[in-house]
C-alpha cells in the first residue's frame, strides 16, 4: 500500500498517536507504555491498532515475549519525534512572544571540543537574557547526533566532523590545532623535537574509538612511523591531565585544553594532516527559535574571543 501524505493530515493521526507509538518503542512494550502514560492497556492495544490502520502498515510485531518495532516502526517513530519535538518548541517560541527575554536553549556538548567555547558563550548569553534557561546536556559525538535528529537538543557544540551529518547542518566557530602537551616542567616543554624523535618517551593516545585517534593513526602511518611501544589510551581530558602532572607522558591534545592552563606546556612538534573545526550543528530544515539565535550569536562572539586571546589557534580557512 502506498501511504498518502494527505491521508496524514486529513484528521485521523492525532498527536496522541504520535506520543503513543514513541513512548511503546521508548518504554519496551505496551504495558509499559500504558503505565507510563498512566491508562489501561487496552486503551494503549486500541491506540495503535488506529495509527496502523491510517499508515497501512504494522509498526510492531506482536509476539509472545511483547512487541517489536518493524522497519517501518522505527522509521516512523523517528519522524514522530522530530514532530513532537517541533510542537514543544512551539511553546518555547510563543512562551518568548508573551514574556520577552524568558524561553528554553537545549545543548548537546562533549567537552572535549567545547572546553572554553560553550561556558564563554553561556555567561554572555546571560548577561543579557538572565531569564532564558540553558540546559546543557553531555553525551558521545554519536550519541549527540542523534539527540539533535530526534529534536531532543536544539544544537550541539564541539568538533566537528569532515562532512555534517545526514539530517543536519554546521556553523563554524574556530579552529583548534592538536599540540603535543607536557607538564610545565617536562625537558622538553617548549623545545623543538622532531615527532619521530618522541617515539621512544611514554605517550598518551584518545581512545581507539575517537575520531582523534584515527587521525592520528593516519598521521603517523603518513610519515612512515609505527605508534609509540610506551602507550596509554584515555578518553578522559581529566585523567590525561592528571597523568601529564605527574609523570613525563607526552599527550596529543586540543590545544585549547593547554593554552589556557599554566601547568601544561607544549613540544615544538610538526603533527600534519590534522585538521579540526570547533563549531555548532543544528538540524537541518528546522526553524530556529529565537532562544537558539541568541545561543549562536553567543557562541560566534565567545569564538571571537577566543581566537583574539590566543591568536597561535588560527584562522579559519574560508
Amino acid at each position: 500500500m502506498v501511504i498518502s501524505g494527505e491521508r496524514l493530515v486529513d484528521g485521523r493521526l492525532k498527536i496522541r498517536h504520535l506520543v503513543l507509538v514513541t513512548t511503546i518503542l521508548d518504554a519496551g512494550g505496551v504495558a509499559a507504555a500504558a503505565n507510563h502514560l498512566r491508562v489501561t492497556q487496552p486503551v494503549v492495544t486500541r491506540g495503535l491498532k488506529e495509527i496502523e490502520d491510517v499508515l497501512g502498515t504494522q509498526l510492531f510485531g506482536r509476539g509472545p515475549r511483547g512487541v517489536t518495532p518493524t522497519p517501518a516502526g522505527l522509521a516512523f517513530v523517528q519522524h514522530a519525534r522530530s514532530v513532537l519535538a517541533e510542537i514543544r518548541a512551539s511553546a518555547d517560541h510563543l512562551n518568548w512572544l508573551e514574556e520577552g527575554s524568558a524561553g528554553v536553549v537545549r545543548v548537546g556538548t562533549h567537552t572535549a571540543g567545547a572546553n572554553l567555547l560553550l561556558p564563554q558563550a553561556i555567561a554572555l548569553l546571560k548577561r543579557g537574557r538572565p531569564r532564558l534557561l540553558v540546559s546543557v546536556h553531555e553525551a558521545t559525538p554519536d550519541r549527540l547526533t542523534n539527540l539533535l535528529i530526534a529534536g531532543e537538543v536544539d544544537l550541539t557544540v564541539g568538533r566537528l566532523p569532515a562532512q555534517p551529518a545526514s539530517g543536519t547542518r554546521s556553523i563554524r566557530l574556530h579552529p583548534e590545532p592538536i599540540v603535543i602537551a607536557v607538564r610545565a616542567g617536562h625537558p622538553l616543554a617548549g623545545k623543538r623535537v622532531p615527532i619521530g624523535d618522541l617515539l621512544a618517551s611514554p605517550w598518551i593516545f584518545p581512545g581507539a574509538t575517537t575520531g582523534l585517534r584515527r587521525e592520528l593513526d593516519e598521521s603517523f602511518s603518513k610519515l612512515g612511523l609505527g605508534l609509540p611501544a610506551d602507550l596509554i589510551e584515555s578518553s578522559s581530558i581529566a585523567t590525561t591531565r592528571g597523568l601529564l602532572l605527574e609523570s613525563d607522558l607526552v599527550a596529543a591534545v586540543p590545544a585549547l585544553h593547554v593554552y589556557p592552563d599554566d601547568a601544561l606546556s607544549t613540544i615544538d612538534v610538526d603533527v600534519p594532516g590534522i585538521r579540526r573545526v570547533v563549531g555548532a550543528s543544528l538540524r537541518e530544515g528546522r526553524s530556529t527559535p529565537p532562544a537558539v539565535t541568541l545561543m549562536i550569536d553567543s557562541l560566534k562572539a565567545a569564538a571571537g574571543q577566543i581566537v583574539a586571546r590566543y591568536p597561535q589557534v588560527g584562522l579559519l580557512d574560508e
